[in-house]
């Protein structure tokens, strides 16, 4: 089998970093988190002598190159590929074979703001809301009368890195049956979605509309939103937003774990921008590609001030400890084995084909998982590297100092 030889991108977000990144930090460190100043110290020192190494001698040519070690920021492009791979290999574990449907639930701009000043809050209810929606319409038998099981991923970011938070949820195409209380029958039945059809989008939007401005009432009231006191104007921003539609959007179905577990590559661990998008550094500016989702997903590049590219980057930055990976109903972690257990028993082995439209095409999924990339020697390719030397790195930096 030919070697894969790892190549890095012309242009990485680092670079943008090790060169505006002090600027950036005068005009807005102080308006800037601690975990932010943080990433931006990370990202700057990932795989440089700063953060320490080893030196390698090719075992064949005898060419001698630095490895340096790996941030390991759960916000770096560089830094993803392994824990991306070791979480696949784990949730393929939990893959039933039924067709799985793709919804995404998204904050409208006027409550996305608040998460600005408190994201840890807001992004919390946007998960707990989401999750609570949808088991409440599946369990209802009008609907399904199910519990099915659900994986969520909270994303921040649209194209242009401007801030759009919603969760991507893939969910079973079925579940166990149970009554709209969600408490599942005693003797245990699997019940199926329709083909090609999972929960009804306007009940799902209505329901996490309500739910969501029922959370923040609660939370205005418990004096838990930073910036509100009266409670007047409170209410005056508020009512509007239950005249206004959320967004709840419902893909076609796909079925089989392979094409799962390729989607889920597309989102698990994604940043906000890969380094693979960036096009140039010149002057000041930065040059970036992204699809533009309002001209029929046409590939364009927009140009922006390193300034305004690392703002918008920075703002996608979560709190320390914020999970954004998340499992509910079959798969939440509590009986999750024996739940699963019990689908896997009750399902025959090709119930994914029952599972979608009769000649109905699945949703394309791009080819999302490559082989493993060899880092071999950059001059012959040569996969026999000799260790020669160990480096250790520097005293880490104070959150933002990148020099």
């Amino acid at each position: 089998m030919t070697a894969v030889i790892a190549t890095r991108p012309a242009l990485e977000v680092a670079d943008v970093i090790r060169q505006h990144g002090a600027a950036f930090l005068d005009q807005h460190g102080p308006r800037l988190t601690v975990e932010q100043r943080q990433a931006l110290c990370d990202l700057g020192r990932c795989r440089t002598a700063a953060l320490g190494g080893h030196l390698q001698r090719c075992g064949d040519c005898g060419h001698e190159r630095p490895a340096y070690n790996s941030c390991r920021n759960r916000h770096c492009p560089k830094c993803q590929a392994l824990a991306r791979a070791t979480w696949l290999q784990r949730e393929a574990a939990l893959l039933l074979p039924v067709a799985y449907h793709h919804v995404v639930f998204t904050l409208p701009p006027a409550v996305a703001a608040l998460a600005r000043a408190q994201p840890a809050l807001v992004y919390e209810a946007l998960f707990q809301t989401a999750a609570a929606t949808l088991r409440e319409v599946a369990a209802n038998p009008k609907h399904l009368g199910a519990q099915v099981g659900v994986l969520m991923v909270l994303h921040t970011w649209g194209q242009t890195l401007q801030h759009h938070p919603h969760v991507h949820c893939v969910a079973t195409g079925g579940g166990l049956a149970c009554n709209a209380r969600g408490e599942l029958e005693q003797e245990p039945r699997w019940r199926a979605c329709r083909p090609g059809f999972f929960l009804p989008v306007r009940v799902l939007s209505r329901l996490f509309r309500g739910k969501f401005l029922a959370w923040l009432r609660h939370a205005f009231d418990a004096g838990r939103l930073t910036g509100w006191t009266d409670a007047e104007a409170f209410t005056r921003w508020l009512v509007p937003l239950y005249g206004t539609a959320w967004v709840v959007y419902a893909k076609p179905p796909f079925g089989g774990p392979e094409r799962v577990l390729k989607y889920l590559a597309r989102y698990t661990h994604r940043v906000a921008i890969s380094n693979h998008r960036l096009v140039t550094l010149e002057d000041g500016r930065v040059t970036f590609r992204y699809q533009d989702y309002a001209d029929d997903r046409r590939p364009k590049t927009m140009t922006l001030a390193a300034e305004e590219f690392l703002r918008r980057f920075v703002q996608h930055v979560l709190p320390k400890g914020f999970v954004k990976v998340r499992h509910y109903g079959l798969l939440a972690n509590r009986h999750r084995e024996e739940k699963l257990a019990v689908c896997r028993r009750l399902l025959p082995a090709g119930a994914v084909a029952t599972r979608l439209t009769p000649g109905a095409a699945e949703e394309p999924v791009p080819a999302v998982i490559e082989p493993a990339r060899v880092r071999g020697c950059p001059r012959c390719g040569s996969r026999r590297l000799v260790l020669v030397a160990v480096a250790k790195g520097a005293s880490p930096a104070a959150p933002g100092d990148t020099s």
